[in-house]
């Protein structure tokens, strides 16, 4: 039983074996079927990933971490120009870049490569970037790590497209660039059409991109006489292939502001010299130019000044040059009148003419507008809006109905402190002004007070050549043309004319006793009184001094009818005076002379009423006398006077000093003054001031003067024969050596009688002088300038002297009155005045000298100023003619 049942088993296990056996070799047939279905599937999926990866345009290589290919595509192969049967998996890096060294697609050697590639597969992070192959072509590498060490990378040429955006880029970067260019800049075809455009035109143009202007012309932007200028100058450059350089252009842009353009345009050719079209650059010139203008303006405005043009011309000259350097800006000058109260048209050539008439004669106050306000508080006034500002509530509706929004006031005071008007700017905006406007205000202010100025002082010379300065009486030089005239109307009518002398008793006493400043104030209260006892067709004259003359005109023949108006005369006269804390009382002697009993021409019937006067003098004084033949005394004094200036100079009384004259370049003395002085016996030493009015009153100041050319003539001579060097000698001719005939004639005797050239001679004059009789200065001028005798016009600037002058008389310098010197290194009114008449004499090619220079202040402006030349303290006072010799001789050495 028991081998039976063991047996049982052992059969049994045996089975069991045998079915587990069967069973695994079924189980490994599945398995087997299994995996060679996976590994076909996976085949399949090799193959086509494999298709895939060799179909892709980028090349792709995969390395394990031992650095062993795993795989890579056709691509890559292509790339780096290696055949794909050496390229095999498991084959390490080393060996395909040694490959690629020797295909030449290795720019670097074989270590330096991998050195590269195992420190970017040191990290983490992809990595991207271009290589440049030694043939040209750019690749660009990606390369991605991955976390087994190994990495995954690819490979795309970008040659064409790096080129492409290369192309892209410098056409962005030229348009970058020519944007930032502030010029216009373009280029044409050969219609003239845009193609190239920079933002700067066509920001001007009107355009918001510069794509905007491609195809357009310049009739599209500009008026068609313009662009049809423009469209001529552009076929010339077309046609003949002739570049145009720096062309003044003007255009108006889209805003319609006006500029002036520098252009250049020049052809543009292809490769086979063909033009194509043109390109162009234009600068904007527009400030350069406006200065031009206002540079040209100035020098205009100055010369019309100095050639005398009527102030009206001058005016509107100055305000249309001022308008024209801005936009919506309208001027206007004002001139303050003689009283000082009312403002007066000058100049305002753009303000509506209903405007300029309603304000003309406006009173100056502290509530008048901008313009009389800026007068009354002698300051600027910058009125922004004149809708909301209350100095312009009596004239707001009048402003506003022209449209004027802002006005800016200043006043234009002259050198001396007084306003002589006002200069305003208006706008159509309300605004203050811009720092352009505010310079150009500063400059024609100032022109406008120059021009202004002058005028008045042509005015004056005009008005004192012929009228007394204290009591603004005519004066002697008016008295015989009036006195002509009453002859003439009384011998066609058959009347009178009545010539009156008058010399107030004591006037000396109440001047030595009061002072000179009650003196004219007296003399002029008297004035004052006989004006108002005659009639208004009659003359009151001042001789001078405390004599004055009246010339009654039309009178009847009555001897009792004259007689009464000169009571009245009398009366008014010795009526008392206020003079300060002082009441004085004065008495007058007159003399009569009637036309036509007492003489038939002014000189007589003059010289005979003083002879009269004299005789109411004789007689006791505060009365009057009618003329008789035996009253003429008075020419007896004259005579003894003149005697006593004779007998100066027949016992050699006279004496000459000499001032050097100094040329602020080279330090030079190149001329002397000559002054003359007279050692009186009694008085002793005298200075001109002391005899020269009474010599000029009584004719003598011609032999006088005489001596003085002939002796300044014969030392200038002597100074040379001793060895100094040439210079000039500087001669001083009064009002009466000028209008007698022979001054020519005793200028040429001086000179041959010392044998002096005439060009070491130089007459001074003043300018007032000449201004007497201007037909004769003229001639004797250029008679004596033939001579080579220079002209020099003396104390110019004091307010005598009319620039007009200038331009007419041969004057080789001007000497600036040294009243402006004084003060010129400290004051800056003086300071324009001493620059300006500079400036203008040597735009006149004259020389200019300054008088009175003391201080090394006053030196360094004058060099400063281009001022020529000077003479004063600073360098000598006057001194004799030996100290000239040793002066002139230490400094040569």
């Amino acid at each position: 039983m028991k081998k039976s049942s063991s047996k049982a088993v052992r059969e049994s296990e045996a089975q069991g074996i045998a079915w587990l056996a069967k069973l695994a070799r079924s189980s490994y047939s599945v398995h087997e079927i299994d995996l060679e279905a996976k590994i076909e599937d996976l085949e399949a999926q090799a193959r086509r990933l494999s298709t895939v990866i060799d179909n892709i345009s980028q090349g792709m290589c995969l390395f394990d971490a031992e650095e062993r290919l795993i795989l890579s595509n056709s691509r890559y192969c292509d790339i780096y120009r290696l055949s794909p049967e050496h390229l095999l998996p498991g084959m390490p890096l080393r060996e395909i870049v040694a490959l690629r060294v020797a295909a030449g697609t290795c720019a670097i050697s074989v270590d330096a490569y991998l050195a590269l590639a195992r420190s970017i597969n040191s990290g983490m992070a992809p990595r991207t970037w271009t290589a440049t192959l030694p043939n040209g072509r750019i690749i660009q590498v990606c390369h991605q790590p991955m976390s087994d060490g190994g990495w995954v990378s690819t490979h795309e040429d970008v040659t064409e497209l790096a080129a492409t955006r290369q192309i892209a880029d410098e056409r962005i970067s030229l348009q970058t660039l020519i944007d930032w260019v502030p010029d216009y800049l373009w280029v044409k075809d050969v219609q003239s059409r845009f193609i190239v455009v920079n933002r700067a035109l066509a920001t001007d143009s009107g355009r918001e991109k510069t794509s905007d202007m491609i195809g357009l012309t310049d009739f599209d932007l500009h008026a068609p006489d313009m662009a049809s200028k423009f469209r001529a100058i552009e076929l010339h450059v077309l046609q003949t292939g002739q570049p145009v350089f720096d062309k003044e252009e003007f255009v108006v842009d889209a805003s319609g502001v006006g500029k002036w353009l520098s252009s250049t345009k020049v052809p543009l050719r292809n490769e086979q010299n063909e033009i194509l079209g043109l390109v162009g650059i234009a600068h904007d010139i527009t400030g350069r130019k406006k200065a031009d203008l206002l540079r040209d303006g100035q020098a205009q405005i100055l010369e019309m000044i100095a050639t005398g043009v009527p102030l009206e011309d001058v005016l509107g000259r100055l305000v249309r040059l001022m308008e024209s350097q801005l936009t919506g800006i309208f001027g206007s000058v004002l001139l303050l009148d003689k009283e000082g109260r009312h403002l007066r048209h000058g100049a305002a050539p753009s303000l509506a003419k209903g405007y300029i008439k309603a304000i003309d004669g406006v009173a100056i106050g502290p509530k008048v507008g901008s313009c009389g306000t800026a007068v009354f508080r002698r300051a600027p006034v910058i009125v922004t809006d004149v809708m909301l500002d209350p100095l312009w509530e009596d004239y707001r509706d009048l402003a506003m109905g022209y449209g004027y929004r802002s006005c800016w006031s200043t006043p234009i005071i002259s050198h001396q402190g007084a306003v002589l008007g006002v200069f305003a700017m208006y706008s159509k905006t309300a605004r203050a002004p811009a720092e352009a406007e505010t310079r150009l205000i500063d400059f024609t202010t100032r022109i406008a007070g120059i021009a202004i100025e002058r005028k008045v002082a042509e005015d004056q010379i005009h008005f004192m050549a012929n009228h007394d300065v204290l009591t603004g009486l005519p004066n002697r030089a008016l008295l015989e043309d009036r006195l002509s005239q009453a002859i003439l109307h009384a011998q066609r009518y058959d009347r009178w004319v009545t010539v009156v002398f008058i010399d107030l008793d004591n006037f000396k006493l109440i001047n030595d006793t009061l002072g000179h400043n009650a003196g004219d104030r007296l003399l002029k209260a008297l004035a004052e009184r006989m004006v108002a006892c005659v009639k208004s067709t009659d003359t009151v004259v001042r001789l001078g001094g405390d004599e004055f003359v009246l010339v009654l005109f039309d009178q009847p023949k009555n001897v009792d009818l004259i007689a009464e108006t000169l009571q009245q005369v009398r009366t008014a006269i010795a009526e008392p005076i206020q003079l300060g804390n002082r009441c004085v009382r004065t008495t007058a002697s007159i003399g009569i002379a009637n036309y036509p009993k007492d003489g038939r021409v002014p000189e007589t019937l003059i010289a005979n009423a003083d002879a009269a006067m004299y005789r109411a003098k004789e007689v006791g004084r505060d009365n009057f006398q009618f003329y008789a033949p035996e009253f003429n005394t008075r020419a007896h004094e004259r005579f003894l006077l003149q005697e006593e200036l004779r007998n100066a100079l027949s016992r050699s009384e006279f004496v000459l000093f000499y001032q050097p004259q100094v040329d602020l370049r080279s330090g030079r003395v190149f001329a002397v003054e000559a002054l003359i002085r007279w050692n009186h016996p009694m008085r002793g030493a005298m200075s001109p001031v002391g005899f020269i009015p009474t010599a000029e009153e009584t004719g003598m100041i011609v032999p006088i003067g005489d001596w003085v050319l002939h002796e300044a003539c014969r030392q200038n001579k002597a100074w040379q024969d001793a060895g100094l060097p040439p210079m000039s000698v500087c001669v001083n001719v009064s009002a009466r050596q000028f209008r007698e005939r022979n001054l020519v004639e005793r200028a040429v005797h001086a000179l041959g009688e010392s044998q002096l050239e005439g060009r070491y001679l130089e007459l001074e004059v003043t300018e007032s002088l000449i201004m007497q009789d201007a037909e004769l200065a003229v001639s004797t001028m250029n008679e004596l300038q033939a001579l080579g005798v220079q002209i020099s016009i003396d104390d110019f600037g004091t307010g005598y002297s009319s620039l007009s002058a200038l331009k007419t008389f041969p004057v080789g310098r001007l000497k600036i009155d040294k009243s402006f010197i004084k003060d010129v290194a400290g004051n800056k009114e003086d300071q324009e005045v001493a620059s300006a008449i500079i400036s203008l004499a040597q735009k006149l090619n004259m020389r200019v000298i300054a008088e009175g220079v003391e201080t090394e202040e006053q030196v360094d402006f004058l060099r400063k100023n281009n001022c020529d030349e000077m003479q004063g303290y600073y360098f000598s006072k006057p001194v004799s003619a030996e100290e000239i010799d040793q002066f002139v001789r230490r400094l040569d050495v």
